[in-house]
């Protein structure tokens, strides 16, 4: 049951979370530069917490016990992936990103190609993250709404309002330091959860030992090499690493704060730290898991109902078994996961549109004026998708897989691209991206087609389709610099 007590913790969260936030904006509003990139000398170590907290969704903090839970921890090795992509950016995006003096992640597109190719890629990556926040506001809320006792739309709603408050008032360093905040209250209710589990099984070391009888601490698997099967080291070494590189070198949340350090050395620091920090949260949440199996399962300390369901068995236990003021900062922690990737996310769409679909070279009290109009569109915008998925239910997640295995890896194939290839036309380029995205339809179902059946299917698990889709788009828009030369000259418009 949620008690006085855990209100008080929540609704303390909350007011905390919005203070922090107008406390970190003091100087925020001077300019477009202070507001969209912190001026340029943000701390590396909050800029690395705030990468992790942008990444790390409510969807990972009650899916990674669920998967615990179900199967075991295979897809630690994600974390193989993570460490690749961490060297290939650290030695190859960051160092290209921070020299070329650019403001936004796809103006060097621009730079190298076109004007339009540069739209064409904010657009991809504006309707990608707008799918992903639709999901990243309404899983949440499907435990937040009865466990609170309110209707979905509105613990939809409270999570949106919240988060564009201070984010709309303060820019990036609200977003950044308050993201330290929402990093604490997340791991901090991760342990919380893990020494309670522990305690009612009979310790930490009973708890190991049974999860380990039963085969939940599981985390490596190099025999099965089956690209069907997302839980071996082919796909989450191999695979993984490129939606890895995809995300922590393409995405303008990622490269946004990149731009916010003061040099290469602090935005590789940053980033070396949210992959750290991203190591011990995933281990964190999947030992919940694993403690929840023990806990129901094999100690059989409490009785779980038959009626709930695998992925609400946390809640369950939140609700049930934690005491009063842990609950409260549990769903705390929940709502500080939401908070953060929605913040993050709507931060840098405003500056997306601004400066790569808009097109505004400057960055004066107007092109802020609108920076700050496009982040509330992009909020209400995200809250309806999060509405529409409340309303279709498991539908849009669906989608949002697809859509964004669609658009991933060609944006990471336009950077490959940009940084080693030379005399390439827009139009190879653009066409090249098309070819790509049309690529994984050859291995995927279309949601908006239930009957289509593509050739491949089931040949590769999700993993794999950013990594198709980018290798189809280099083959494609090298083979097509022959068909369509880069010109000699480029035109006016194109220069505008």
């Amino acid at each position: 049951m949620f008690t006085v007590l855990d209100w008080i913790v929540l609704v303390a969260y909350i007011l905390l979370t919005v203070g922090i936030g107008l406390w970190a904006s003091r100087g925020s509003n001077k300019g477009f530069s202070e507001y969209m990139r912190g001026g340029g000398a943000m701390p590396w170590f909050a800029v690395g917490i705030s990468l992790i907290a942008t990444s790390v969704s409510a969807t990972t903090f009650l899916g990674n016990p669920a998967e615990a839970y179900a199967a075991d921890m295979s897809y630690l090795m994600n974390n193989i992936g993570a460490l690749i992509a961490i060297v290939v950016v650290g030695l190859v995006f960051i160092p290209r990103i921070r020299r070329s003096k650019i403001s936004s992640a796809y103006e060097l597109f621009e730079v190298k190609f076109s004007p339009s190719v540069r739209r064409l890629a904010a657009f991809f990556y504006s309707l990608h993250l707008l799918l992903r926040m639709g999901i990243l506001l309404y899983a949440p809320s499907l435990v937040l709404a009865p466990i609170l006792e309110i209707d979905i739309h509105w613990a939809i709603l409270v999570t949106a309002i919240v988060a564009t408050l201070y984010t709309w008032y303060g820019g990036f360093k609200a977003v950044i330091w308050t993201d330290v905040l929402q990093f604490m209250v997340l791991f901090g209710g991760g342990i919380i959860t893990i020494c309670i589990l522990a305690k009612g099984i009979g310790g930490f070391q009973e708890m190991f030992d049974l999860a380990s009888a039963a085969g939940k601490t599981k985390f490596f698997d190099a025999i099965n090499w089956d690209p069907s099967n997302s839980r071996n080291l082919l796909s989450a070494g191999l695979a993984y690493a490129v939606i890895e590189i995809s995300i922590r070198g393409c995405d303008q949340q990622f490269v946004q704060r990149y731009l916010s350090c003061d040099s290469i050395k602090s935005a590789n620091a940053s980033s070396i730290l949210s992959m750290v920090l991203g190591v011990f949260v995933s281990v964190v949440f999947f030992w919940v898991g694993a403690g929840l199996f023990v806990y129901y399962q094999v100690k059989g300390v409490a009785i779980l109902p038959e009626a709930v369901k695998l992925n609400e068995v946390f809640p369950y236990f939140i609700v049930n078994v934690l005491p009063p003021g842990a609950t409260g900062l549990v769903i705390a922690a929940i709502y500080a996961a939401a908070m953060s990737s929605l913040s993050s996310a709507i931060n840098s769409l405003g500056n997306t549109s601004v400066k790569d679909i808009l097109l505004i070279r400057s960055e004066n009290v107007a092109a802020l004026s609108k920076a700050k109009k496009w982040t509330i569109l992009w909020a209400i915008l995200s809250t309806l998708c999060a509405f529409i998925a409340a309303d279709m239910q498991s539908s849009l997640l669906s989608n949002a897989l697809f859509f964004t295995g669609l658009f991933t890896g060609p944006l990471l194939a336009l950077f490959l691209l940009a940084f080693f290839t030379d005399k390439l036309s827009a139009r190879a380029v653009v066409l090249g991206v098309i070819c790509g995205m049309a690529s994984i339809l050859l291995f995927n179902k279309i949601p908006v087609f239930p009957s289509y059946v593509p050739p491949f299917g089931g040949v590769f698990n999700f993993f794999w389709n950013p990594l198709i889709s980018c290798v189809a788009t280099l083959v494609m828009a090298n083979l097509l610099r022959f068909v369509f030369p880069q010109r000699a000259e480029v035109s006016a418009e194109e220069k505008v």
